[in-house]
C-alpha cells in the first residue's frame, strides 16, 4: 500500500504544481495596502427603515451602493475589501440605519454623523460607472 500512496502523492503533487506561466505584461496587478478602504459618506443623515422581523438583511458598508442603506454588491468593483453587513432583526420595528457609515454600533445610527469629520466632508456623488 505504500508503493500505491506514494505513486498517487507523486500523481497529485505533479498535478497540483503545474500552472501555465503567464508573461509579465498578464499578471494581475497587486493591491499594496492590506487594509480595506475608507468607506464614501453617502448621506449626512440616517435612513428611517422599516424592517421585517426574522428577514435577513444586508446592509451597505462602504457607501458606494444606489440603494441606501442597503447594499447592492457595489463594493466588489469600487471598493474591494469591504463587505456588507448582514443582520437579522428579531421582530417587526421602526429603525434608523447609519447613512455615513462611520457608525460604532452598526448598521444603527449613533449620531457619529453629528461630529465635525462628518459634517465638514462633502458626500459621495454616485457616477454612472
Amino acid at each position: 500500500m505504500n508503493s500505491l500512496v506514494t505513486k498517487l502523492d507523486h500523481m497529485w503533487i505533479s498535478f497540483t504544481f503545474r500552472q501555465p506561466r503567464l508573461p509579465a505584461t498578464a499578471a494581475p496587478k497587486v493591491q499594496l495596502s492590506t487594509l480595506p478602504p475608507d468607506p464614501v459618506i453617502p448621506s449626512k443623515k440616517p435612513f428611517k427603515v422599516e424592517l421585517v422581523g426574522g428577514k435577513r438583511y444586508s446592509w451597505c458598508t462602504c457607501g458606494q451602493s444606489r440603494k441606501q442603506p442597503f447594499c447592492d454588491g457595489a463594493h466588489k468593483l469600487k471598493a474591494p475589501g469591504l463587505f456588507p453587513l448582514r443582520f437579522v432583526p428579531e421582530k417587526d420595528t421602526s429603525a434608523w440605519l447609519c447613512g455615513c457609515k462611520y457608525t460604532n454600533n452598526p448598521p444603527y445610527c449613533d449620531g457619529t454623523h453629528k461630529q465635525d469629520f462628518i459634517v465638514s466632508a462633502t458626500p459621495h456623488e454616485q457616477s454612472d460607472s
